[in-house]
């Protein structure tokens, strides 16, 4: 094993501490009633049988890609009643075909047309709250009367405003926006587990 020479370490523990101090900041501003209200919203979907649509760009994507695992799978595993989340950004084919002959802007709405049902829900995530074809999908969920979840950072654009439960992280970092949105999930998941699955939990 390589250790390296006390003259060739740089010193980022400054940084680090930075990091790690404006996050537990963010975590400490987070609405707590609003995250209440967002699984409530969840549970009642998932009682009722319905879809949760979840979709977002870039690590946004990689987000709503866990969200579905983590339902679909870590807790669905041990529960009769299965969850159906449904993540826009996982059929690449799909995808690419829209954002190839339509626009990239309906990459999102495209697949919701038609599709969504009384009892849907969805949930968009977009750091910045401003792209298009989030927006785009959010604009066609409440024209169709489905309730939307946000997740967003920053200011919160214009998604937060469009949405019935905004999910905030007052912070102008894209880095630890994305963190708290997989905060926001983990938490979630760990917490449908317990109540849903009973108290034992496998590690995965």
């Amino acid at each position: 094993m390589y250790i390296m020479d006390a003259k060739e370490m740089n010193d980022y523990r400054k940084e680090i501490k930075n990091y790690l101090e404006l996050e537990k900041a963010v975590i400490d501003t987070l609405d707590v009633d609003a995250v209440n209200d967002a699984m409530n919203l969840i549970l009642e979907t998932y009682e009722g049988g319905h879809t949760i649509y979840i979709f977002g760009n870039g690590g946004s994507s990689a987000t709503a890609s866990h969200f579905q695992n983590d339902f679909n799978k870590g807790i669905s595993e041990y529960v009769e009643r299965k969850f159906r989340f449904q993540c826009l950004n996982d059929n690449i084919a799909t995808v690419m075909a829209i954002a190839n002959d339509i626009g990239f802007e309906e990459v999102f709405r495209f697949q919701l047309r038609g599709k969504l049902e009384p009892g849907d829900i969805v949930i968009a995530i977009s750091g910045s709250g401003s792209s298009p074809n989030v927006l785009n999908a959010v604009e066609y969920a409440r024209a169709c009367g489905n309730k939307v979840i946000s997740m967003t950072g920053f200011a919160g654009g214009h998604l937060k405003k469009m949405a019935d439960i905004p999910l905030h992280a007052e912070v102008m970092s894209m880095q630890v926006t994305e963190d708290i949105h997989m905060l926001f999930d983990h938490l979630m998941m760990s917490i449908f587990y317990q109540t849903l699955c009973g108290d034992q939990q496998k590690n995965g």
